[in-house]
């Protein structure tokens, strides 16, 4: 009996140890991506009718001076901002609503505002998701600076671009290209990014540069995340502690370092979403909750610091995601509000209808096979 009941609470202290910093990181970065579109329809007099982190039952509500319902809801799998005029949580438009509207009351109506308007409250949540990340890394690389390996080979395989084109362990990469390496982690980075095109080295080998020009293998490799698909030269950097370094940062260098993080993960989620589409790389990468609350459980292990960080990426990702042209999502009302600009009226509701409609399915669809590939390859069955 005893050990059946600590069996038990073996295995709720280790799910919640998965679950709690999945529910932190994702309530951030929703709470900020929804923060992003009241603030700015506040700052523009639409008026507020609900705030909701989750979705589905209120299992907490509150409302505030302006009328504005603050909710916490029984799903944490994202959350919602309704505008006065909206029909429901993804902004489609109530027309009816919209057009039987007296006129004193259209002031404050979301769907009444300009498009220039509309638009802006609409790409303020994907903003704020990328302000978020922004704020995380730069307090980060200030606050803490990043720990690094100095960019020096430990071993070169045998058979790989690396062994053919003359490495040898203990050089030094100076620069990849002409774009000089201050650690390990350029290198790897510039390698991935090379897409299996010829790169320059320069390197220092015993006190004197060197030259070497050689071209990565593309291979195809098993990560937390799934498959990917990678250009490997077949060198590795030093593990022992005496080759890593703190790197610190003064604020407007952790800014621009800030800012080229965030390029890096959106560059890296262009060309995978690129690769996906003429099938160089595999669909076992798209991650939904579980996977993501896998990963925060098992980076929260390393403290807060890290977790942040992971939350930093995961925002730029959200950010990115709702600029997609999909119905329903932030980038498909952009669509809608452009193809209005340049018509002069508003699409069809007929149209919106439809276009809501076919968007709900895609991103249905795409959460249950995001969450299938989560079961598959948690099991160690991913295809």
């Amino acid at each position: 009996m005893l050990s059946s009941l600590a069996g038990s609470l073996e295995f709720t202290m280790s799910f919640l140890g998965y679950l709690l910093p999945f529910l932190f990181v994702l309530a951030l970065v929703v709470f900020i991506h929804e923060m992003g579109h009241f603030l700015v329809g506040r700052y523009f007099g639409v008026k507020v009718e609900t705030f909701s982190l989750g979705f589905g039952p209120r299992l907490f509500r509150r409302y505030d001076k302006h009328g504005t319902e603050w909710a916490i809801s029984a799903i944490p799998l994202g959350g919602f901002v309704k505008f006065k005029g909206d029909a429901n949580a993804a902004s489609v438009p109530d027309h009816h609503a919209v057009d039987t509207m007296p006129v004193d009351e259209r002031k404050d109506s979301f769907p009444h505002q300009s498009v220039a308007r509309r638009a802006a409250i609409v790409a303020a949540g994907p903003l704020a998701n990328f302000l978020l990340a922004f704020v995380i890394f730069t307090a980060s690389f200030t606050l803490m600076g990043r720990t690094l390996v100095q960019p020096i080979i430990a071993g070169v395989g045998e058979g790989t671009p690396a062994a053919a084109a003359g490495f040898q362990a203990g050089d030094r990469v100076l620069a990849i290209n002409g774009n000089e390496t201050k650690s390990f982690e350029d290198v790897v980075r510039r390698v991935s990014l090379s897409e299996g095109q010829a790169l320059t080295f320069r390197l220092e080998r015993q006190s004197r540069e060197v030259e070497i020009t050689a071209t990565p293998n593309i291979m195809m490799r098993k990560t937390v995340l799934g498959t990917e698909r990678r250009p490997v030269m077949g060198f590795i950097g030093q593990t022992s502690p005496e080759y890593q370094f703190v790197r610190r940062f003064g604020p407007i260098e952790a800014a621009t370092t800030a800012a080229g993080e965030i390029y890096f993960v959106i560059d890296r989620t262009v060309h995978y979403i690129a690769g996906l589409a003429a099938g160089r790389e595999k669909a076992d990468q798209l991650s939904g909750p579980v996977r993501i609350g896998y990963i925060s459980g098992k980076v929260a292990e390393s403290g807060i610091g890290p977790l942040l960080m992971l939350a930093g990426i995961l925002s730029i990702s959200i950010g990115f995601i709702n600029l997609l042209p999909i119905p329903m999502l932030d980038g498909g009302h952009l669509v809608f509000y452009a193809a209005e600009a340049m018509r002069g009226r508003p699409v069809s509701a007929r149209a919106q209808e439809w276009s809501f409609r076919v968007g709900f399915a895609l991103v249905l669809a795409l959460m249950l096979f995001s969450t299938w590939n989560d079961i598959m390859h948690l099991t160690g069955l991913a295809f």
